[in-house]
């Protein structure tokens, strides 16, 4: 309810409305997105006690974040989900680092699929991301075409200690700005309830 709250907030600021006036319609694969022209795009993830707010112009976007856990099956969803080359290359990490590579293949893969609109309907196995910590997050390849990749940027967001973040898009590199609320809550209840003067 929060995160809903937020996302309304910030995008009534962007756009100098009220946010109680936003209307969201719902993509064939249940993406949401503004129901008027207002030339924004946006995406959500949560997880923990962390959410992630993503806003751009002309182009779609996706985000994820996951709070990094012990997973007990984590070769196994490795295996069954990522390509074969991301699943060996987790295999070759070393202990202390497997776990946060597959949350870096995890998140990456997330906002790709969250930002194409097409969700769960594309294999996560169709297309290859790097997952080493310390490298680069990018496209290896998007459906087994390398130059398909080139027309996505992907990014890492490093938002808090614990967690992994992605943030994916269809253009090329933007510059990224993260603005971080400490209190959600207490945003939302300074909101106006007109027209906002300043921009999040």
């Amino acid at each position: 309810m929060i995160a809903r709250g937020l996302l309304r907030t910030l995008l009534g600021r962007y756009l100098q409305v009220s946010p109680a006036s936003i209307l969201f319609k719902y993509g064939s694969k249940g993406k949401p997105a503004l129901a008027g022209p207002a030339g924004i795009d946006f995406n959500v993830s949560h997880s923990g006690g962390l959410a992630v707010f993503a806003f751009t112009a002309g182009c779609e976007v996706g985000v994820d974040v996951e709070r990094i856990r012990p997973r007990p099956d984590m070769q196994g969803i490795a295996n069954r989900f990522f390509c074969s080359e991301e699943a060996a290359e987790l295999m070759s990490l070393t202990a202390g680092q497997r776990e946060h590579g597959f949350y870096l293949c995890w998140t990456r893969k997330e906002a790709y699929i969250k930002a194409s609109g097409d969700g769960l309907s594309v294999p996560l196995d169709s297309f290859r991301v790097t997952l080493r910590p310390g490298q680069p997050a990018r496209f290896v390849h998007v459906a087994n075409d390398p130059t398909a990749s080139t027309e996505w940027s992907l990014h890492d967001l490093h938002l808090a200690a614990g967690y992994a973040a992605a943030l994916a898009y269809r253009d090329a590199e933007r510059p990224i700005v993260v603005a971080p609320i400490a209190d959600a809550a207490e945003f939302i209840r300074e909101a106006p309830g007109q027209a906002a003067s300043s921009r999040a």
